[in-house]
């Protein structure tokens, strides 16, 4: 209760402070117009059956032949798809071996006995995701240090403007492994659904000293200046300790599909405006949002784009393209995005969650920590304590490690 009220007194200081810097008035209606005139876009492309989400092949990146203006889309949406990183077989013959690990391993009557430890997501209306505590299988491990995703995670980072007054905050050429789970969706599913969120920090983005660095020019009325691909500040941020709150920064979020998904498969829906940043954060500004809230923003959640407050935004979502095995699908870490409620395909829709996490000392300082839970087979620091994996047979070990798997592993 006292912690509970330290946070909104937290939130009732810094909206009194925030709100004395300028117009928020003024500024919200500008932001708001900014995000209207995207999500016209966005519905406009839709209306003529265009792609919204950018794609690009995984031999373009290779080979040097991205060029300017598809870079252009990507920072404006804040999205893409890689088609083709993984081979499709070699994606196909992982999603089976996952298949094999989850039942030769029993992990469905374990999941019982362990039910309920996980809440990050229990406030998403549309309910808990169906999502396998998994970490440390083989096809994810080889997956993660393989030089294809390391090429891809390399052109990922090359989006961001890495000077800071810190220093580079970022080798934006290296990362470290942050370990994340799979997902394996069965037709007619209606339990996985996500609504709309932000993940990476929630009241943190305006209470934080540090994120509201990086989110200075906004909070001082000045939006022209406000730049989402700039990392100045961005590694020192604190995030509300919570399980699945993220400590790594991320400069993508993103997964790698192993069955074949599109928009009838209960995936991914995106709201591709790399830029609505500033408005969400000037609408929990508003005179009509009570001076210990921000929109319902709760510690320890995601941040919640809700129809209450973000309708302007949530006009804008969209659903992602169809997808094969072996393409995989990233997104800005302030960018909004929700899992269908139901699945009405006709085959599983499966994924293995692999972000874009840098090198830098945020980084690293969690990398140390998530190690030693990979030699015990334990669930990595950031998520719940449900260790499925100590003592599953298959599970990948240390001494399978590449030299660059052991420097994505802090070893």
């Amino acid at each position: 209760m006292e912690k509970l009220q330290q946070i909104q007194q937290s939130i009732i200081t810094s909206k009194e402070l925030l709100r004395t810097h300028f117009n928020v008035k003024k500024s919200f209606d500008l932001a708001q117009s900014n995000t209207k005139k995207e999500v016209d876009n966005i519905l406009e492309m839709q209306h003529k059956e265009i792609p919204v989400i950018p794609e690009i092949d995984y031999k373009s990146i290779v080979n040097g032949k991205v060029s300017f203006d598809e870079i252009a889309n990507i920072k404006r949406r804040g999205a893409l798809i890689i088609r083709n990183v993984f081979d499709d077989q070699q994606a196909s013959e992982w999603n089976d071996e996952v298949g094999d690990y989850i039942l030769s391993n029993d992990y469905f009557t374990k999941s019982v006995e362990r039910e309920g430890m996980d809440q990050y997501f229990s406030q998403l209306k549309s309910g808990a995701p169906q999502i396998f505590g998994i970490y440390w299988s083989r096809p994810q491990m080889l997956a993660r240090q393989s030089q294809s995703m390391a090429n891809t995670k390399r052109f990922l980072n090359s989006m961001w403007n890495v000077s800071s007054p810190h220093g580079d905050e970022f080798d934006p050429n290296n990362d470290f492994i942050y370990a994340d789970r799979i997902r394996r969706r069965e037709p007619g599913d209606e339990t996985l659904g996500l609504s709309p969120h932000i993940d990476g920090g929630s009241f943190e983005r305006w209470t934080d000293p540090a994120f509201q660095k990086v989110y200075g020019s906004v909070f001082n009325g000045d939006l022209k200046s406000y730049d989402p691909w700039n990392a100045a500040h961005r590694t020192h941020t604190k995030e509300y300790k919570s399980p699945a709150v993220c400590s790594m920064f991320r400069t993508f979020q993103g997964w790698t599909a192993l069955t074949a998904q599109g928009p009838s498969d209960g995936t991914l829906s995106l709201i591709p405006i790399a830029n609505s940043m500033s408005y969400l954060l000037l609408r929990a500004l508003q005179d009509d949002i009570a001076p210990d809230s921000l929109c319902d923003a709760t510690p320890g959640r995601p941040l919640l784009i809700s129809s209450d407050y973000h309708q302007d935004l949530l006009d804008g979502i969209v659903t992602i393209q169809d997808v094969n095995p072996g393409d995989t699908v990233w997104w800005h870490p302030d960018l909004t995005h929700a899992v269908a409620d139901k699945h009405t395909g006709k085959d599983y829709s499966n994924v293995m969650f692999i972000g874009s996490s840098p090198q830098c000392k945020k980084n690293l300082d969690y990398a140390k920590r998530q190690t030693q839970n990979f030699i015990l087979g334990k669930s990595p620091p950031d998520f719940a304590a449900e260790d499925y994996e100590v003592d599953f047979n298959g599970r990948f070990t240390i001494e399978e490690l590449s030299d660059l798997g052991q420097n994505q592993m802090a070893l």
